[in-house]
């Protein structure tokens, strides 16, 4: 019946749009297949945080919450830092957002410390705030980009750096085509890139911070992987990585994470722009 089939797409879970197949959800696939996205994901998720023992930066347990526990007026960050509870809507924007606690714990958790930091320090703070931004500074705002678009490039070949903060897309995608997955490799960790991967298009843009790794990373299976990545993140987070400046890439010139990657595909210039001089 037509009027049948109408109610199971609308009923039908958020997360059924996802390809679990596609090679950037590699990282996430352990948390998915503790919380595989049915209707009850998030009290799922909730579960998963409690046996897993997961707290914020306070010690707080680590909770999947409605959003209408977050109370008027109060920063989400700050309800985390002061609560331990994730205000979480049934989208693939918060569902992402908890695959990405579940897999990385502790760098989530010291990226909250620091936004939590960050609007204390401006709830106390006694100068005058800047015209026409009065509560955000540049370290929160760039925690924010970091939360929602960052990618990490663990590399243990300095010239792949160099090449892609040059804009030198041949260089570090096309000659070093092999490199990845043997001296470096791009993870995901913004939910909102996940979500927007959800339906690829070329221009889709990652800001990535670049981590150094030595080559023995690469004999890692992809568990201990991820929990040398999330070790090494929080790590670096506490120690000023967000001072750093991050580059941009686009995500599908990745080796293998486009069907199509030929010279035309690399040629495109409204994607694969020039750096900027001057």
């Amino acid at each position: 019946m037509p009027g049948a089939e109408k109610l199971r797409v609308m009923s039908a879970p958020v997360t059924d749009a996802i390809d679990w197949t596609r090679p950037w959800l590699v990282p996430l696939r352990q948390a998915h297949d503790r919380v595989p996205g049915a209707a009850a994901w998030r009290a799922t998720a909730d579960l998963v945080a409690i046996a897993s023992g997961l707290t914020n930066h306070r010690g707080l347990p680590l909770r999947f919450v409605a959003q209408d526990t977050l109370p008027n007026g109060e920063a989400y960050e700050a309800f985390i830092g002061r609560t331990g509870g994730v205000p979480t809507r049934d989208n693939l924007h918060d569902f992402f957002n908890a695959l990405v606690w579940l897999t990385y714990p502790a760098s989530k958790r010291q990226l909250n410390a620091i936004q939590a930091a960050e609007l204390e320090r401006n709830a106390t703070a006694t100068e005058k705030p800047a015209a026409g931004n009065p509560t955000r500074g540049k370290l929160r705002d760039r925690a924010t980009i970091f939360d929602e678009n960052a990618a990490i490039l663990l590399s243990a070949e300095p010239s792949i750096e160099h090449a892609l903060r040059n804009h030198d897309w041949r260089e570090c995608l096309v000659k070093n085509r092999t490199a990845f997955g043997t001296t470096c490799e791009l993870r995901l960790f913004g939910h909102a890139l996940f979500e927007k991967l959800v339906t690829p298009y070329r221009a889709i843009t990652a800001h990535v911070w670049v981590l150094p790794v030595e080559t023995d990373y690469f004999a890692l299976d992809d568990g201990n992987r991820r929990v040398f990545v999330d070790r090494l993140l929080a790590s670096s987070l506490a120690q000023g990585l967000l001072d750093q400046s991050p580059t941009p890439l686009p995500v599908l010139g990745v080796p293998g994470w486009a069907p199509v990657q030929d010279a035309a595909f690399y040629a495109d210039k409204a994607v694969f722009r020039d750096k900027r001089t001057g």
